[in-house]
């Protein structure tokens, strides 16, 4: 890409349009997802409409990419991501996503759950997926109680009452994906 403000400008055209192209979506449905008119997207992608944010935000949101991304903005050097982690509840959580909506994906840290701790389930939108990677983990899912060892994966709808614990004696390791609610984990399994 190159320096200039203007040349960065005029290549978002071309860069919206593959990424239509790509994932085979058409104005009128890239129209109704964004509430963008069908008329300022193309003109958006032939360079006779200048990007603004208002407009760049939604198609952002739309193909699931970073603003960065959808002006093809120069690469910044380390890939790295260097997300701080998070303590809540004695648990901690690093996050390995940093891509605006869509699923989030966390490694999640879980001290042995305290004796006391009772098995109240909760509720909120969305659909998690957990693999386990170290310790054991018991999910409690309405009336199920299940327990899971490392290298066992589970997937649930989160309107569902649950519960994740960790019956001991030592912390327990879980990959965590969360993503709104109809988006699903896809696993392929090998065949026999």
């Amino acid at each position: 890409m190159a320096n200039d403000p203007e040349s960065a400008l005029a290549a978002v055209g071309p860069q919206l349009r593959l990424l239509r192209q790509q994932r085979d979506i058409t104005l009128a449905q890239l129209s109704e997802t964004t509430g963008i008119s069908v008329s300022t997207l193309s003109r958006l992608e032939s360079g006779t409409r200048r990007p603004t944010l208002e407009l760049l935000l939604p198609l952002a949101k739309a193909y699931q990419v970073t603003l960065d991304e959808l002006v093809d903005a120069p690469d910044t050097g380390d890939p790295r991501i260097r997300q701080r982690p998070i303590e809540r509840n004695g648990m901690t959580y690093i996050p390995l996503t940093r891509r605006p909506g869509g699923v989030q994906a966390f490694k999640q840290i879980i001290p042995p759950s305290p004796a006391d701790c009772g098995t109240d389930q909760k509720t909120h939108e969305g659909y998690e997926w957990i693999y386990v990677l170290n310790g054991r983990i018991r999910l409690l899912l309405g009336d199920h109680d299940i327990l899971l060892t490392p290298g066992e994966a589970a997937e649930f709808d989160t309107r569902l009452p649950h519960r994740v614990l960790n019956p001991g004696p030592d912390p327990a390791e879980i990959l965590n994906l969360f993503g709104p609610q109809g988006e699903r984990v896809h696993v392929r399994a090998r065949t026999r």
